[in-house]
């Protein structure tokens, strides 16, 4: 038997992912985004409204970075989604985490987050910020010889129903392989 439940936003896990830009005065803005994923290949889609700082600099600087956010910062993660760059502009300087400039987009990228995609900006529209990926970088501490070891990089996921964050690690299954065996 099935029973109603009162979430709408109910698709889990939800990615937990840091967006990060330039403000005018170059200093680091990062905001927590639950509400993104890959849009095709090469393009993400991150589910934000106008009101975001992030998103004005999003259009000013035409470009950000999405960082995969870790169970090691979980603290830092949950801070930036509570507070905003509005409000705090000074939030990326309280969290005690550092940045350096990408080398190919105008914005920085958060040295303490294990996976970074460098993105440059092509639309705001009905659903949100647009952008291409041009380049796409893993902390060497999660690499197994030239491939990302999901297990090491313990990325954390956000549960709607509970709000609570949960890390994502265990393999259980090849995709495109496992299935085969109800061909």
């Amino acid at each position: 038997m099935r029973k109603e439940i009162k979430t709408t936003e109910g698709i889990f896990p939800m990615p937990v992912l840091m967006i990060t830009t330039y403000n005018e005065d170059g200093s680091v803005d990062v905001m927590n985004a639950a509400w993104g994923m890959m849009y095709d290949r090469d393009e993400v889609i991150l589910n934000l409204t106008e009101s975001h700082k992030t998103v004005k600099n999003i259009k000013e600087r035409k470009a950000f970075t999405v960082s995969v956010a870790d169970s090691k910062h979980v603290k830092e993660a949950d801070f930036f989604g509570m507070v905003s760059g509005n409000n705090t502009p000074d939030k990326f300087e309280k969290s005690g985490l550092s940045a350096t400039k990408s080398e190919l987009v105008d914005a920085p990228i958060i040295n303490e987050f294990p996976i970074c995609l460098e993105c440059e900006f092509i639309e705001y529209n009905d659903f949100g910020v647009l952008g291409k990926v041009v380049h796409t970088t893993a902390d060497e501490s999660v690499m197994n010889g030239d491939n990302v070891d999901i297990s090491k990089v313990s990325a954390i996921a956000f549960d709607p129903y509970t709000h609570g964050y949960y890390q994502v690690e265990e393999r259980v299954g090849n995709a495109f392989k496992d299935g085969l065996e109800l061909k």
